[in-house]
């Protein structure tokens, strides 16, 4: 055994070991409670960053503290590896896609063996191999067959130059984030899933404080974000009649103009309608108003999100049209607004100004009416400037509002609504902010949509049996559209699978979350080519309470970043494998816990032509006030032409980041500290769901602990046998046969045992790396008297070593191999979970606070099994009581137990 810590000795020795044992394999084994713990596949960027060291030593610290508790644990991996990045870079490098991939696979798997992790490869999936999308494939044509896949016409960004289909993240003020080109906003045929068929029970499962809720295993903070993107409102959907006619004669809508409010309570307030720029209504009046078809060309542009258009300024232009108020009769000029989404609803909405404060905006904006119809007690209204009560439908009261004054919210409601369906022109609905997902994306690098087009028979599903599509790999995008469009060997020989006829493939391909939700459960079932999922998923992907229901998943971890749309998707995926059959859970996610982000320094500074400029942190150093607050910095080395000293502005700490040159790249850890320190100082320096501020300092500190470990293992290897393994467990130890300070390090090895134990359950893995420290700090000050205390020292770091193994593994399988505890209690990657021991906690003294007359005075020590009447009466005889009392006689003695004694004199 080396004297000094010779990290990449250590490392690759104890890599060396696993991998020839084949150790981290793993099998279903019905003699053992099973454990799936699996962390968010990541993207084959090129390189791993901070944040995915610290998740995937959260991940491999659970899984390997489980193991050896008796658990069957799963850790597997994979690559999330469709998608634009890939064309993005293919572009630029002049590549295809699946080359730039499959190479940033192949480095970051050796990133991520590099860091010891206990993953199974045997289970490894990548998203771009047939053998995983065929299934994709396969459930969307079972989707079709049971109507949750459907095809319809979608509004998307469309670059005139690029000649593709833009994300909403993708246009910029307007423009193609890579062409320039002012994007239009175009109609065209894609695919649909009916997620919100699942709405509510997917807001029942995770709603707080629903009955019907699950997923108490989650974060609050993430079950409310899902909760409000499924947005479930309760209202009236209902009709303003109207005459208007189209070119043909026909009643546009069949003469009803549909919107839907949460408040018909305040019906007698509308002004005015607006509908989207899309709505035949604004079609129809465009084709007579230049005007109004500028306005809504120019609507075109830009993004589709509800969120976008909630920032844009409320813009509108009259139609010159109008529709007939249900209840009064009245004429209500209908408007376009920029602010309407033709795909949210019925592309239509209400105006009522004086208690809808985008309504008053728009009201104010264009010099419409603004009549007052809810009334609060005590409060003035005006129209010239909106306040927050005009809105308060809980206080309010109807009035200015004929057969509805003086009623509440809730009795309005249920008045109008009464009133509507009598007409044929209402009824109360429940509505849901979430939207069916669209999952065509017009670019190449997917999974192919299985649809063959045919001339005579439209859109026709590909067979079973011609399952999967390929995707060809051969594909270099230039940006001038999806490549797949003019690849011949992809449209090659395909005919109609009904009638034969020459026909062309769908050149579409899936939304790539389709590919991440359900990873998760292929890693149960990798090499099956047969079935989407078998026996392997309903081993691991099963809730061990329940025959079926509840979730499958023992504990998923990721970045908050995902909380909305990737964990929505994988629920809805869930839930429809289910309705097919395929699995017999609800839920995927039993247990979520999301990490907090890795932030470091950023320095800049602006350059001649007004540019920003960013600088390492190494380049850096920081000039302090007089607290000892940063408030700016300067080059401690010259960087291109700027020499030591420049000033430069510090900006704060933020997300690890290449743009911004505060990134830390894990492979320059590695090699200099090892992956032992950069494991834990990730987890020592923070709990794992708060954010962790680099700190340079401190990784050199988690090092110099590793070495201290490795001296002390050293140590009691060069004392020979009777240093190193004698006493590895609990049981090899005799209480009676220990000094006074072996009994004392005991006790304070067992104690902190008890709360690393406790720490590991609630998974505070800060804690647990804390308690390894003083263990050692414990067995450092510790000098042996006998074979007894030896015995107490290496049953003391045989502890330690357990509880610092699933955080530090190298160091700890060659410190546990070296000193013979592998002989005593096997491998360490199997040996028993230590267990604290009952005769070690048992102190034969304990101290108590000594008060006089409710003073401190100092303490007292008497046996632990002393009664009432002992502890008084080594109070009474203590030197600072007799010093105190100065002869006067005790008054009274009051005991605590276990805590203090007070002696009024």
């Amino acid at each position: 055994m080396q004297d000094k810590y010779a990290h990449q000795d250590v490392e690759r020795a104890a890599q060396a070991h696993w991998t020839a044992r084949d150790a981290y394999r793993v099998t279903e084994d019905a003699g053992k409670p099973k454990f799936y713990a699996c962390s968010m596949l990541p993207y084959p960027s090129g390189k791993l960053h901070m944040g995915h060291v610290r998740n995937y030593t959260i991940n491999d610290m659970l899984t390997r503290q489980l193991r050896m508790k008796g658990y069957n644990v799963l850790m597997p991996m994979g690559w999330d590896a469709f998608g634009l990045p890939a064309e993005n870079a293919a572009i630029k490098n002049k590549v295809p896609p699946a080359k730039w991939t499959y190479d940033n696979i192949a480095y970051m798997k050796r990133q991520m063996q590099a860091m010891g992790l206990a993953i199974d490869w045997s289970r490894e999936v990548a998203t771009c191999s047939p053998d995983y999308y065929h299934w994709n494939q396969w459930l969307f044509l079972k989707m079709l067959e049971k109507g949750i896949a459907y095809r319809k016409t979608q509004v998307v960004n469309w670059d005139p130059v690029d000649h593709t289909v833009l994300a909403n993240e993708q246009v910029i003020d307007g423009r193609g984030w890579r062409t320039g080109a002012l994007v239009e906003k175009r109609e065209i045929p894609g695919y649909y899933l009916n997620i919100t068929s699942y709405a509510g029970e997917l807001l029942d499962h995770v709603q707080i404080g629903n009955p019907k809720a699950t997923l108490s295993g989650w974060p609050d903070k993430v079950r409310l974000m899902q909760e409000n993107w499924i947005g479930r409102s309760e209202g009236l959907r209902f009709a303003f009649p109207h005459q208007i006619q189209d070119a043909s004669g026909a009643l546009i809508g069949d003469g009803r103009l549909y919107v839907f409010t949460t408040r018909a309570d305040t019906i007698m307030g509308v002004t005015f309608c607006a509908v989207a720029p899309e709505h035949p209504l604004a079609t129809h009046a465009a084709a007579s108003d230049p005007a109004l078809a500028a306005f809504i060309e120019e609507c075109k542009k830009g993004g589709t999100t509800e969120a976008e258009l909630a920032l844009k300024d409320k813009e509108g232009l009259p139609t010159g049209l109008s529709v007939t108020h249900p209840i009064t009769g009245a004429a209500v000029p209908v408007w376009v607004g920029n602010y309407v989404l033709m795909g949210y609803g019925d592309g239509a909405v209400m105006g009522v100004p004086a208690h809808d404060e985008r309504d008053f905006a728009f009201a104010r904006k264009y010099g419409l009416a603004i009549p007052q119809v809810v009334a609060v007690e005590g409060e003035t209204f005006s129209a010239d400037a909106w306040q927050e009560w005009y809105g308060d439908k809980q206080r309010g009261v109807c009035v200015n509002s004929g057969f509805l004054d003086g009623l509440g919210y809730q009795a309005a409601v249920d008045k109008v609504a009464e009133a509507l369906a009598a007409q044929g022109l209402g009824e109360k609905k429940t509505t849901w902010r979430l939207r069916d997902w669209g999952i065509s994306r017009q670019r190449y690098w997917g999974t192919p949509i299985p649809i063959i087009h045919c001339p005579e028979h439209g859109a026709v599903p590909v067979p079973e049996k011609d399952l999967p599509v390929v995707l060809p790999e051969d594909c270099v995008p230039d940006g001038s559209g999806n490549p797949l469009n003019h690849h011949q060997g992809f449209h090659a020989g395909v005919v109609c699978p009904v009638c034969g006829a020459a026909a062309r493939r769908e050149t579409d391909t899936m939304d790539t979350f389709v590919d991440s939700s359900w990873y998760f459960m292929r890693y149960c079932d990798p090499k099956n080519s047969e079935r989407m999922v078998a026996e392997g998923t309903a081993y691991w992907m099963r809730d061990q309470k329940l025959a079926t229901g509840g979730s499958g998943m023992d504990q998923y971890i990721g970045g908050i970043e995902h909380a909305i749309l990737h964990l929505l998707y994988a629920r809805f995926w869930t839930k429809v494998m289910r309705d097919l059959g395929l699995v017999t859970v609800d839920e995927p996610f039993t247990h979520l816990l999301t990490q907090g982000m890795v932030l470091n320094h950023i320095y800049s500074r602006r350059t001649d032509k007004g540019a920003k400029e960013y600088f390492w942190p190494h380049d850096v150093d920081n000039v302090l006030d007089e607290g000892g607050k940063i408030v700016g910095a300067k080059l401690k080395n010259a960087v291109g032409d700027l020499p030591v000293g420049t000033p430069i502005d510090y900006e704060g700490v933020g997300t690890m980041s290449k743009s911004k040159n505060n990134g830390v790249d894990p492979q320059d850890l590695i090699e200099k500290y090892g992956a032992d320190t950069a494991r834990l100082y990730t987890m020592f320096t923070a709990p794992p769901e708060a954010t962790l501020e680099w700190n340079d300092a401190a990784v050199e500190g988690s090092y110099r602990f590793l070495r201290r470990v490795w001296g002390y293992g050293h140590k009691r290897r060069a004392q020979g046998p009777s240093g190193a393994s004698q006493g590895a467990l609990a049981a090899g130890v005799g209480q009676a046969t220990l000094s006074q300070a072996a009994k004392a390090l005991r006790l304070e090895i067992h104690t902190v045992l008890k709360q690393v134990d406790y720490d590991y359950q609630r998974m505070q893995y800060n804690t647990v790396v804390s308690g390894a420290m003083k263990m050692l700090n414990a067995l450092e000050g510790f000098t042996p008297e006998g074979a007894g205390d030896e015995a107490a020292a290496a049953e003391g770091f045989g502890i330690l070593l357990r509880c610092l193994y699933p955080a530090t593994p190298h160091i700890a399988h060659t410190l546990w191999n070296e000193l013979g505890y592998a002989a005593q209690a096997g491998e360490l990657l199997d040996a028993p979970w230590p267990q604290a021991d009952a005769s070690a906690l048992q102190r034969d003294q304990i101290e108590l606070v000594l008060q006089i007359n409710g003073k401190h005075r100092g303490s007292v020590t008497v046996p632990a099994s002393a009664d009432k009447a002992a502890i008084e009466a080594a109070a009474l005889a203590s030197e600072a009581f007799v010093k105190q009392a100065a002869g006067a006689a005790p008054k009274k003695v009051v005991v605590v137990p276990g805590r203090l004694v007070n002696v009024v004199v």
